[in-house]
């Protein structure tokens, strides 16, 4: 591999002289044939490496792999580090744009608001995981909230085991975050769904055996996310704080959040994965 890359910085480099050459206004004029068809070689060459530069060192993303085969194309909602990554984010990481209209929203926070406004912003957490956030969590719900609940929970956990009856709210602040970890599985299975309201936010899910491979996904206003399986277990998951919340080199600002969190009981005797 070293001594293909060697040589193709070679090529290339004198390839790309051989271009300038090319391209000079009189080289039309060269009294020797075989100088001009090796100059032209060299040029196409120089063309075929630049056109193929993104395969061989990727910036970013791509639906080429290095060995040259076919990977998933991602959903608008999700950007990655590297294409390892799109198997997992096609089929373990879900987001459903619009979940919920305005109306469903403001009933939601009709309903949770008077009791979280009497919450202060907390800063400390049982497993420093989260700052400047208040939460509760919920059994029941009006007439109206619990067909979205419902609705969240059959969408969700459809072929999965199901959810528990309480529904976690979580209220995040502007500047607050949600630091990477992984949900315990003393207290969860292997499907987390939640329902984002108030602001647009970026989650991060990041590799725990390989903290160079990521996927950011946007989770905008009123969407619900899905989140099961290997997105569950292998990686660790954040909400960006606003220094960092970019999604695709462009700034999304997050400001108040509140999460509706739905999560599934653990499969009792499963030990394929354990706390992190």
């Amino acid at each position: 591999m070293a001594y293909f890359l060697k040589e193709l910085g070679h090529r290339f480099s004198s390839s790309c002289k051989i271009t300038r050459l090319h391209q000079h206004k009189n080289f039309r004029c060269c009294p020797f044939p075989q100088l001009q068809t090796k100059v032209a070689r060299g040029s196409q060459l120089c063309h075929n490496v630049m056109a193929n530069t993104n395969q061989f060192f990727p910036k970013s993303y791509n639906n080429q792999s290095l060995n040259g085969s076919a990977v998933p194309t991602l959903p608008s909602y999700a950007d990655t580090s590297s294409h390892i990554c799109a198997e997992t984010l096609i089929n373990d990481m879900l987001v459903i744009n619009d979940f919920i209209s305005e109306t469903e929203e403001k009933l939601l926070l009709e309903e949770v608001e008077p009791y979280m406004a009497r919450l202060r912003y907390e800063y400390t957490h049982w497993d420093d995981a989260i700052l400047g956030y208040r939460e509760t969590e919920r059994s029941t719900w009006n007439a109206a909230n619990t067909k979205i609940i419902n609705r969240l929970k059959d969408t969700a956990f459809d072929n999965v085991s199901s959810p528990t009856n309480y529904v976690h709210v979580l209220d995040l602040e502007e500047n607050g975050e949600i630091k990477p970890h992984k949900d315990s599985i003393r207290y969860c299975g292997n499907t987390i769904a939640g329902i984002s309201l108030l602001s647009d936010s970026v989650m991060r899910l990041v590799a725990i055996d390989n903290k160079e491979l990521f996927i950011d996904v946007l989770l905008k206003q009123r969407s619900l996310y899905i989140m099961r399986q290997s997105a569950r277990y292998d990686y660790t998951h954040e909400i960006l704080h606003n220094d960092k919340s970019y999604f695709k080199e462009k700034h999304v600002k997050k400001g108040r959040r509140i999460s509706v969190i739905c999560r599934n009981s653990p499969v009792v005797g499963d030990e394929r994965h354990k706390d992190s």
